[in-house]
């Protein structure tokens, strides 16, 4: 029969090993813990350096839809996101730009993601790249909005050639006699409780006088 003191030897020798395990697990998760507190440092200063490739596209982009669109940014430690809704009469267009991070916080996520509502058009609504934290190359990161902004601009304004879309939106020229949409009328008229629109200017005086509108 063995001793019953080896015994206890064994089961001391046991708890020392887990313990041992333990210390050593939680020395490695609180280094790994500052190591990613360092990085979302990092990551926080590469947000502002990169502030002067990404704010003057996405104020540039307001400008030209100045008056059709309201942006909502939002700030956290690891994310910069903003996003577009544009005041379109055709469909709901929402339109994000995302910086962010992976859970250990080892690289730079862009992210950009477009929602049209009703989906009656193809378009791609999401897209990401990634760089490595420590070699982020702005040029890259620009050249990357700019492919990302032109696009979301030509699907935009994509809605105002596609039928479906337009099919509420359409009217016609009472001289010309061409239908066309709404939104590209060069001029309109509000006369006996109607609204008439035309092509051009010309159009519009030709209307007035077969009228006799202002000639009396």
């Amino acid at each position: 029969m063995s001793n019953i003191g080896s015994l206890s030897s064994r089961i001391d020798a046991a708890f020392s090993a887990v313990e041992e395990k333990m210390k050593k697990f939680q020395s490695e998760q609180m280094e790994e813990y500052k190591q990613r507190q360092n990085r979302l440092e990092q990551l926080s200063s590469l947000f502002e350096r990169l502030r002067v490739v990404w704010e003057p596209r996405l104020e540039l982009l307001v400008q030209k839809f100045a008056g059709q669109v309201n942006m909502t940014p939002r700030i956290v430690a690891s994310t910069r996101e903003v996003t577009f809704s544009f005041q379109s009469r055709l469909a709901s267009v929402r339109l994000k730009f995302a910086a962010g991070t992976d859970q250990s916080v080892h690289k730079l996520i862009l992210s950009y993601d477009l929602e049209i509502i009703p989906v009656l058009i193809r378009f791609q609504p999401h897209y990401e790249v990634e760089f490595p934290l420590n070699a982020v190359d702005p040029e890259a990161v620009a050249r990357w909005m700019d492919d990302r902004i032109v696009e979301f601009v030509e699907t935009y304004f994509s809605l105002g050639e596609n039928d479906i879309y337009l099919k509420d939106q359409m009217v016609e020229d009472p001289v010309a006699h061409v239908r066309f949409p709404r939104i590209a009328a060069a001029t309109s008229l509000d006369w006996q409780g109607q609204t008439f629109y035309f092509i051009g200017e010309e159009t519009r005086h030709e209307f007035e006088q077969q009228q006799g509108i202002g000639s009396r």
